[in-house]
This record gives C-alpha cells, sequence and structure tokens, in this order.
C-alpha cells in the first residue's frame, strides 16, 4: 500500500506518546494507554476544526527536533511493520517551535528521522491557514533547502473555511518560483472556489476536494492530471461527507480524475490504508481494480521518484 496523505502528528500513538514524554519531560494528563488514546482519537462527528483539536496533545511532546526525529522514526517503522511500500507524511513545522527551535532545525530532525526509515518515504512541509506569514516563506525556503533530502514539497493545511486559499498567493507563489512539489488541502470545509485557488496556485494534487462537483472543476482537474488525495473516514468525521456512501470517490473515479485512498490521520481517525479500503469497497461499490488504479495512480503522482 501508498499513502500520499497522512499527518505525523496524527498518526502518533499512545506508545508514541509515552515515549516521547520521556524524552521530553513533557508531562502527559494520564499515563495509561487506553486514556491516552480516547484523548488521541476523534470518537464520533464534529466540524474540522472540532477535529483539529485532536492534534494539541501530540504537538505538546513534539516541541524540538529531536522529537520530531523520533516521531518520524517512530512512524516510519511502523509503516514498514503494517506493509506499507511507500509514504509521503506532512506535519507543519512552524507548529513545533514554542520552545525556542527554529523552523529549519526542526525540518532538520525531520529529515534525519527519515534515515531511520525501513520503506521509502519522504516529507512534506505544511503551511498554515492562519500561521504568520514569515512562517509560512520559511517553511517553503527550508522545503528548497532540504529537497535534496527527503523533503518533497509544500502543503497548506488548517482550518480552511476561516482562512480562504487565495489569501495564500504569495506562499505559493515563492513555492513555485524555487520549483517546489505542491499539494492543498481544499474543498474539505470550504466550496470549489478553494479548489480553483489550489490550482491557481499550482498544485499538482489536492488533499480531500470532496467539494469538488460541477463538470468544469471536474474536467480541469482531469485534464491536468490532478490527483484527489482521498480520505473517506475522516472526510466522514469533519462533516465533509454525510455517509460514506456518498463520498465523492466514484464520482471521481468514473470521470477519470486520479485518486489515492489515504489515511489523513492514522490515530486521530483510527484508521490506515488497509482500513479505509474495506470501509469504501463495500459503501461505495468498488472493486479490487479500483484499488489496483488507486494504487498505481498514487505511485505515479507521487512526489519522489526513489
Amino acid at each position: 500500500m501508498i499513502d500520499l496523505h497522512l499527518h505525523l502528528d496524527g498518526s502518533l500513538t499512545p506508545q508514541d506518546l509515552l515515549c516521547l514524554s520521556r524524552l521530553t519531560g513533557v508531562a502527559l494528563p494520564t499515563q495509561q494507554e487506553e486514556e491516552l488514546r480516547a484523548l488521541l482519537t476523534f470518537d464520533g462527528r464534529g466540524t474540522l476544526n472540532d477535529y483539529l483539536t485532536k492534534f494539541d496533545l501530540p504537538l505538546s511532546v513534539m516541541q524540538s527536533a529531536e522529537s520530531v526525529y523520533c516521531a518520524v522514526s517512530l512512524l516510519g517503522k511502523r509503516l514498514a511493520k503494517k506493509g506499507y511500500r511507500y509514504a509521503e507524511v506532512r506535519f507543519a513545522p512552524s507548529l513545533h517551535t514554542k520552545n525556542g527551535a527554529t523552523i529549519r532545525e526542526i525540518v532538520q530532525g525531520a529529515v534525519k528521522g527519515l534515515s531511520d526509515c525501513e520503506l521509502p518515504m519522504g516529507i512534506l512541509l505544511c503551511c498554515m491557514r492562519g500561521g504568520k506569514q514569515e512562517d509560512n516563506l520559511l517553511t517553503v525556503e527550508s522545503a528548497a533547502e532540504f529537497r535534496t533530502q527527503g523533503v518533497l514539497g509544500v502543503d497548506l493545511a488548517g482550518a480552511e473555511a476561516l482562512y480562504p486559499t487565495e489569501n495564500y498567493q504569495e506562499v505559493f507563489s515563492l513555492a513555485g518560483k524555487l520549483g517546489l512539489q505542491i499539494t492543498i488541502h481544499a474543498g474539505e470545509a470550504a466550496g470549489e472556489d478553494s479548489i480553483r485557488a489550489a490550482l491557481d496556485m499550482g498544485a499538482k494534487r489536492i488533499g480531500h476536494g470532496v467539494a469538488a462537483k460541477s463538470d468544469d472543476l471536474l474536467e480541469r482537474l482531469k485534464k491536468n492530471d490532478v490527483l484527489i488525495e482521498c480520505c473517506p473516514t475522516s472526510n466522514l468525521q469533519t462533516g465533509a461527507v454525510t455517509t460514506l456512501s456518498e463520498h465523492p470517490i466514484k464520482r471521481f473515479l468514473s470521470y477519470g480524475i486520479p485518486v489515492a485512498l489515504c489515511a489523513d490521520n492514522m490515530t486521530v481517525s483510527d484508521t490506515d490504508v488497509f482500513r479505509e479500503w474495506e470501509k469504501v469497497k463495500t459503501a461505495c461499490a468498488l472493486k479490487e481494480s479500483d484499488l489496483a488504479g488507486m494504487t498505481a495512480a498514487a505511485f505515479a503522482h507521487r512526489f519522489s521518484q526513489m
């Protein structure tokens, strides 16, 4: 299996948190794994903003280059044991600087973590909606600096409905000038205009893209060979879709738009790519050939040639 849309902080396990707590000296609200799991997992449904609150706890123990290094290493080893063949893991370095580390130092830690991974894996750096413009520009510059060491490109994440995609033109103009690969969260908590803005800013892949419905937009996605990173379980949890059977993944496939099946957040959504397939296979009446096609599309649209 391949996962092109996987958040580092949203995929830490309770065991990872305990390990990072010992490393950093940051106290956790409990030492019990099941209690930690309940705090990390989004149980039920809500909004994207509700969902994002589950990232506060893992971020609390990832405020140094060393802790980010350990988190990447731990996740990479876990993915290998699950049978993954390739993964692109994303995180926002600006969210890991509260204790004084610089964005560059945090990225260095993540890159170091790749050296421990037992499968081909790369890093995507997220700029943040609502984040400081200076931090987002530094994130792009760091992606360019470390692109030969496993950083594959940049993303835009966060509260989409509160911070419109088009507000980040300067950030992604710089990314384009630096020749970086671009994927953007769009059409998850906002409408089609968010997706159009992401395409205008050079996105070659769209995270979620659930809002894409009109023929002109679907045709643009198909014509430009833009891949949709579909994350069905998290879309259900954040209210982007009402039921899994209503998820547009089958519509995208039928239209000829390349699709990758992704987990988004393994712990927050309590899933992985294998489980995502089992869910949508039944709910959306998909065939094994659809899985093969999505796996091939993911491999063809990966940002690394490793």
